[in-house]
């Protein structure tokens, strides 16, 4: 078995739960992730043959079961992310990195709940584990420690640890420290399926990752990333849900699901009527637990007034009653927030897909089609069974 250890000199202060170092040997600041103190242990003991399941040693023992399923997507958000190897390490039921017998030396301070899951062509991992307890005597919540090897990047990094949102730790440890969100938030929301506690936890590979390679280009780029939270914003709501008022969307329903479809400087009226149209439909078809956000952010000729007049005679035609049809002066305006949404209002469009406040799925540039208006219903029916019939737990 090869180990690969990339930090030569064995002494190193851990600077934060996290992982991050400030080991200053081979020039840390310079590697992909800025360095990482403890993530060169995943090519300890590491299995010749690595599954896009996998049961940690943590199922079996005494405690609440935790799934962990999501997928890793490449940097932009949007395409899946195949064969990356995510390498995960966290306590047991009594908030200790328990060594036991027969482990590997070298893997003793990451404990024996510790292991290894390789994303399969859709992106897509799970992790069967138990769910760790916080240090003892400490104000440190919960978590799971997380590192990434891509096939195309030199070094291992970590994104955020996994922390809990029912964790009562959480929000006094938040605000000292809060979490940098590399790859996406690690705050996972916690929901149950009979005996067991599930969380999806989705990972944008790059994002705020130091010295990460940005390869995209930043023209086709519109939007935040999947795994990300969508922010608040104060549209002004012209027609429909809310009408009059200048309402934030997910301030008032971040229970429900959500799309908000963008439309900037470029817009197609026959196109946007369309798709006002489809989105009516998936709003009356799906209304106990889907809200739908026409906010077009036009920055030229503005004029609130006429901005208004315009958007509610377009409602009228086309006799909208669910969806709610709003607009911003621009999506760089700071009064209304909108500028959180970073979009890109050189694009045709920008849908984006929430999902109790994270964002779940994006699309850019969507022609009013049929294979787009199925692939926008298909990704809220993904979205909405997302806990059901997943992989079985992995036995030896």
């Amino acid at each position: 078995m090869k180990h690969y250890v990339f930090f030569l000199l064995a002494i190193v202060t851990l600077a934060s739960c996290n992982g991050q170092t400030k080991n200053p040997v081979k020039k840390q600041s310079q590697l992909v992730g800025g360095g990482c103190d403890g993530c060169e242990l995943m090519y300890v003991d590491t299995p010749r043959n690595i599954r896009a399941v996998d049961t940690s040693a943590g199922w079996y023992e005494d405690g609440t079961k935790l799934i962990i399923t999501g997928t890793v997507f490449q940097l932009g958000g949007k395409t899946p992310a195949p064969n990356v190897i995510l390498y995960y390490w966290q306590t047991d039921n009594t908030g200790h990195y328990t060594y036991k017998k027969g482990m590997t030396e070298k893997a003793r301070p990451h404990g024996f709940i510790r292991g290894w899951v390789k994303t399969d062509s859709a992106g897509h991992y799970t992790i069967h584990t138990l769910r760790p307890a916080p240090y003892p005597d400490d104000v440190s919540p919960a978590h799971i420690h997380l590192s990434i090897k891509e096939p195309d990047v030199e070094n291992e990094y970590y994104t955020d640890e996994i922390n809990f949102d029912d964790d009562k730790l959480l929000i006094p440890h938040l605000k000292k420290y809060p979490q940098e969100k590399r790859g996406g938030s690690g705050i996972v929301r916690v929901l149950l399926q009979g005996d067991l506690q599930i969380a999806e936890h989705d990972i944008v590979l790059g994002l705020n990752i130091p010295n990460y390679p940005k390869t995209l280009a930043q023209k086709n780029l519109s939007g935040l990333n999947i795994a990300e939270d969508q922010p608040s914003f104060m549209p002004y709501h012209a027609y429909g849900p809310d009408s009059g008022t200048q309402t934030c969307p997910v301030c008032k329903y971040g229970r429900y699901h959500g799309i908000v479809y963008f439309v900037g400087n470029k817009p197609d009226w026959n196109d946007i009527k369309s798709w006002l149209t489809f989105l009516e439909r998936e709003s009356v078809k799906r209304q106990r637990y889907l809200k739908v956000y026409f906010v077009y952010g036009n920055e030229n000729n503005y004029n609130k007034e006429v901005r208004m007049q315009e958007i509610e005679q377009i409602g009228k035609k086309l006799n909208i009653v669910h969806t709610a049809l709003t607009f911003v002066p621009s999506f760089t305006n700071t009064a209304t927030e909108a500028h959180l949404n970073k979009i890109n209002p050189e694009v045709e469009n920008t849908f984006i897909i929430y999902k109790h406040r994270s964002i779940v799925d994006k699309h850019i540039n969507l022609k009013p089609t049929k294979e787009n208006f199925r692939a926008i219903s298909q990704s809220l029916n993904k979205t909405q069974g997302l806990y059901f019939n997943l992989p079985e737990p992995e036995h030896d």
